[in-house]
């Protein structure tokens, strides 16, 4: 560990937040203040502005602070929420290309442009997802968008190398909007266990 004491100018700083595995922000040291705290706000002024944050972190990051938190329910792996938190910010925003980008099989450009449509109002505001069964390899996953009552489902799964996608095989608008029938009105009424069929 570093001894930000011993740090001058024009060294290079490299470090991970806690949450993090490795080593993966850099930052170099412009100056410093008058003890240690103002040295260390200064360090990660310099940090932001410089965009030391690899780029989906920073992505993530930032787009979390701009979206109301997705609640969830059920049983989300960490690549199932966090691809369905990005598909529904994506959603939030408008943006199509975004969004399609997050998909695999089907037409997901015109698949994100349906979503989009037909969504993107209720997400913009409180949005709770159900995650049904595991999630080790594809999961399927209710959104239940609660200012406008609406309730979408969708799935989820891992394409190789890409890591977690969106299957966006729905390029016809009323496929897009439409409901099936297993899916409850209330997220936890099935205590999300599918059970059952589509």
């Amino acid at each position: 560990m570093t001894d930000v004491n011993s740090l001058r100018s024009g060294d290079l700083l490299f470090f991970k937040w806690k949450r993090e595995g490795v080593d993966n922000h850099a930052a170099v040291v412009t100056g410093r203040g008058q003890g240690q705290a103002a040295f260390l706000g200064c360090l990660l002024a310099v940090c932001v502005l410089t965009g030391c944050s690899d780029g989906s972190n920073f992505g993530y990051d930032d787009a979390y602070s701009r979206h109301e938190p997705l609640a969830g329910v059920g049983y989300p792996s960490r690549g199932t929420l966090e691809i369905t938190q990005r598909a529904v910010w994506e959603i939030a925003d408008g943006k199509a290309g975004e969004l399609a980008a997050l998909g695999t099989d089907g037409e997901p450009r015109k698949t994100a442009e349906n979503w989009i449509a037909a969504f993107g109002e209720g997400a913009r505001g409180k949005v709770t997802a159900e995650f049904y069964d595991s999630g080790s390899t594809r999961q399927v996953v209710v959104l239940y968008f609660h200012d406008t009552g609406q309730i979408k489902e969708l799935q989820v799964r891992t394409a190789g190398e890409d890591g977690w996608r969106v299957v966006m095989g729905q390029p016809d608008p009323e496929e897009a909007t439409a409901g099936y029938p297993w899916v409850p009105k209330k997220p936890g009424e099935l205590g999300s266990k599918r059970g059952g069929g589509e």
